[in-house]
């Protein structure tokens, strides 16, 4: 009978390193959980993207941690949430920050205690992914108190074209590159929630265009192009049917937005380019009625 290799870990480990180490592990366990969680309520794509390939990163340390502490005491970790996700972004966010951030110094002091040198190599690995998460969650902070405090979609888009009592040409211009602004934004978090969904590239592609057929209005006649703050007003969508039911009163509300320009007195070149951005919303309002009877 081969002796164990790892015999001399399991009975020479310490054994707070071991409370640790499986510490280390639900903690990852939790922040897998919690990065999942925050993905789904990230109104900005970019920062949804990079939550995700956070977590990926956390899924590999809760892989390596999870065989460190296999061979060090002969048994598998149980799994165990030890911390609440919150359930308000921004909340949330600031919950990952500190946890990053309190996850490097705890992680070097494994790597310090213990005595294998694969165990000290992973975790000052960790410790080194970790200050670079709390790096990109702070960010995020940043990035969320810099915009407006109340993001009013009645007043965007649209929806602000509908509501307004009266309308000036510049306005009208501006009213409808946002909401082909926040078209994009809607078919950006939908892709990157539920991945490569055919209707929703070939529309995204569409309204692009859309974009790029009203820039030249806006030289002519020297109309200061707006920021597109459209992620801020995009809320993602707990399924796919709900998706499809986003896009199309979406649509209904862009047709909508530029029967009510045609109505107007307007530059004829202004109205050419309206009845043809009309036109191409039937056809996307008919392609996602059908993708919505679909699903």
């Amino acid at each position: 009978m081969y002796p164990n290799p790892y015999a001399f870990y399991r009975t020479g480990t310490d054994s707070q390193l071991l409370k640790d180490i499986e510490k280390a592990v639900n903690a990852e366990y939790s922040a897998v959980a919690c990065y999942k969680k925050m993905a789904k309520m990230a109104s900005d794509p970019e920062e949804r993207k990079r939550i995700l390939e956070i977590r990926r990163d956390e899924m590999r340390h809760l892989a390596e941690f999870t065989a460190i502490y296999a061979r060090l005491t002969g048994k598998q970790p149980s799994y165990q949430m030890t911390e609440e996700c919150p359930d308000e972004y921004r909340e949330a966010v600031d919950y990952a920050f500190k946890d990053e951030q309190g996850a490097v110094d705890f992680y070097l002091d494994i790597a310090d205690n213990a005595q294998d040198p694969m165990t000290k190599d992973r975790f000052r690995r960790a410790a080194a992914d970790e200050q670079n998460h709390a790096v990109w969650f702070l960010s995020f902070i940043k990035h969320t108190d810099a915009r407006p405090a109340h993001r009013q979609l009645e007043d965007y888009g649209a929806r602000g074209a509908l509501n307004a009592s009266s309308l000036t040409f510049p306005q009208m211009l501006t009213y409808a590159i946002q909401d082909e602004y926040l078209a994009q934004a809607r078919y950006d978090d939908v892709l990157a929630t539920f991945g490569n969904v055919r209707t929703f590239m070939q529309i995204k592609e569409a309204e692009m265009r859309h974009i790029n057929a009203l820039q030249p209005l806006f030289q002519r006649y020297q109309v200061l192009v707006p920021e597109d703050a459209a992620a801020s007003y995009v809320t993602t969508p707990e399924n796919l049917k709900a998706a499809y039911a986003a896009g199309v009163q979406g649509e209904i509300d862009n047709i909508a937005m530029y029967d009510r320009f045609l109505s107007l007195t307007i530059p004829q070149d202004a109205r050419i380019v309206f009845t043809q951005l009309r036109n191409a919303s039937l056809n996307h309002l008919a392609a996602f009625e059908r993708g919505l009877a679909r699903d």
